[in-house]
This record gives structure tokens, C-alpha cells and sequence, in this order.
């Protein structure tokens, strides 16, 4: 299928769900005789959008047409959605401006990328690609984490990571809702990839290898990537309280860093000093405030 389709089918997929999921007495709808509190009528959406009903069914088909910015406007507000849900059904339909979505993958991260995380030292942190590769880390995340040099390449994804490892899914307690946020924030930025090669075939292998990951892709759930605080349970280190912080590359749209910094009213920074100042990562014991603690 040609991306142009793909994000066709998307709309129709997207918009059909949303429309499942109103509440007819928000919109002033009495009970559906069959759908009950909940669930409007394509021919409902169309005329409390202004839209033709022929024209909103040819939506929800995907079928090959081009609506105008003000028609999605106007569903977006029947439907009720989110600023980020609007924004993603106008990506969509060709009217956003995303980064480049070249599928060139760079052979590695700029040098000066992977200097910036090592010169974080004992903080965590990793570059992330538009496809959600991990491109580069620093020590203290493999500490944290693992060494991701010794994961195949094909597998050195974080989404793919979320939903496949187990190693990783015993770290986060909070794991059934962070993994399907995660999984909302990836689907909000997908919009203009849909039907590029590399993307379908990482959906497809989640598809295959995660019933959660096939639940989760089923709901059509979009987020917005924000600051969050995360909790990790190391089995050496024990309980992380980490705040995640996710910036953008000026020079490198393909890239994104995100950081963890510890909670400072926790004893995450102990933690994380005697986790990675050990004969793996002595050369981030400069990045620690001294905390006179008994080695």
C-alpha cells in the first residue's frame, strides 16, 4: 500500500473510532435505540459537521479524496478531540509540516551528539530517531539499562524494547500504562510515516510479537512526548525516581535526546552514583556531587 493510503486508511480508521467513542447526550443526542449512551451515526457526525454524508462516509472508507483543512476543523470539533488528535488527522491529510522523513538512516549519530551525552555523565540519557531507534547512549544509561551494543541492531528500538523485553518490563512496575502511553506517543507522531517501508515493517513485527502492542495499535490513542516522572526498579540499584526530558536537535530533526535526572527528594542520585561509579562506569564519578558515602 503507498503512503498515500495508508494515511487514507488511517483517517478513516482514526475517525471511525472517535466516533464509537462520543457520548451522545454530550453532543444533545437522545439514546441510540442500539448504541445506547455511547456511539454516533456517521449521518449524526455529517450534519453536526455541515459535512455531506456522502462526503464524511468517503472519509471513514479512506477513499481517494482530499478534504479541505475547514472540513477537518469541523470534525474535529464534533468528535470532540484532543488539540493533539486534531493536529494528528490534519497531519494526515497533508497539512502539517512534519521533519524530514527521508528513509536514509543516518550511520550513526553526530560526534558531537554522542560528546553531549557522555558529557552528562552519571545522568542517563539516549538519542532517539524518528522511527524510534536508539541511535546513541552514554554509560550511565547502560548501567541503568543495558549496553545496547550488545543488542542486534534490528532490535535496538524503543518501542520494540518496551513491548518485547522482559528483562525491561520487570524494571517498570507501572509497565501495562506506561508501555501504552509510550505507544500513544509514537502513533501521534506517525501520521506522515505511515506506509514507508521501515515503519510498516517494525508495526508489523510488534504485531506479530505482542498481543499487548496489538491491543494498544487497535485503540488509536495519541499523546503529546511530555516531561514525565518514571519510576525504575533496578535489581542492583533498587527504586529509581527519575524525571524524563525529552529535547529536540536543532541541526539533526532526525534526532531527539531524551535525559533522566533524579528526583532530588529522593535518593535517586545516591542511587545512581553507587550504581555507575563501579568498575563499569568509573569514569562518570566526576559527574557526582560528593556525598561522603561509604563505598
Amino acid at each position: 500500500m503507498n503512503p498515500d493510503a495508508s494515511r487514507r486508511r488511517e483517517l478513516g480508521e482514526f475517525l471511525k473510532a472517535r466516533r464509537r467513542r462520543l457520548v451522545r447526550a454530550e453532543l444533545g443526542l437522545p439514546l441510540g435505540f442500539r448504541k445506547g449512551a455511547s456511539g454516533v451515526r456517521r449521518e449524526e457526525v455529517s450534519s453536526l459537521s455541515g459535512v455531506s454524508m456522502t462526503w464524511y462516509s468517503w472519509l471513514e472508507q479512506g477513499r481517494e479524496m482530499k478534504p479541505s483543512r475547514q472540513v477537518l476543523d469541523a470534525i474535529a470539533r464534533t468528535l470532540k478531540l484532543s488539540a493533539v488528535e486534531h493536529a494528528y488527522i490534519l497531519s494526515l491529510a497533508g497539512y502539517s509540516a512534519p521533519p524530514s522523513l527521508s528513509e536514509q538512516c543516518p550511520q550513526g549519530p553526530p560526534a558531537h551528539v554522542q560528546r553531549l551525552l557522555d558529557a552528562l555523565g552519571g545522568f542517563p540519557a539516549f538519542a532517539l530517531a524518528l522511527d524510534w531507534t536508539v541511535a546513541a547512549w552514554n554509560e550511565a544509561y547502560a548501567a541503568v539499562y543495558r549496553d545496547l551494543s550488545k543488542v542486534p541492531a534490528a532490535d535496538r528500538n524503543l518501542l520494540w524494547l518496551i513491548f518485547t523485553d522482559p528483562y525491561l518490563r520487570e524494571m517498570l512496575p507501572d509497565w501495562e500504562f506506561m508501555s501504552r502511553r509510550c505507544l500513544a506517543q509514537f502513533r501521534g507522531e506517525s501520521g506522515p510515516r505511515l506506509g514507508q517501508p521501515s515503519f510498516s515493517r517494525l508495526v508489523t513485527r510488534l504485531l506479530d510479537a505482542s498481543e499487548p502492542f496489538r491491543a494498544g495499535w487497535e485503540s488509536h490513542d495519541i499523546e503529546w512526548i511530555a516531561v514525565r516522572r518514571r519510576i525504575f526498579h533496578h535489581p542492583v540499584a533498587g527504586e529509581l525516581h527519575l524525571e524524563q526530558h525529552c529535547l529536540a536537535q536543532a541541526e539533526h530533526p532526525h534526532l531527539r535526546l531524551v535525559i533522566y535526572t533524579p528526583v532530588l527528594t529522593t535518593d535517586t542520585l545516591e542511587r545512581l552514583r553507587r550504581l555507575c561509579v563501579g568498575p563499569a562506569g568509573r569514569r562518570n564519578a566526576s559527574a557526582y556531587p560528593d556525598t561522603s558515602l561509604s563505598e
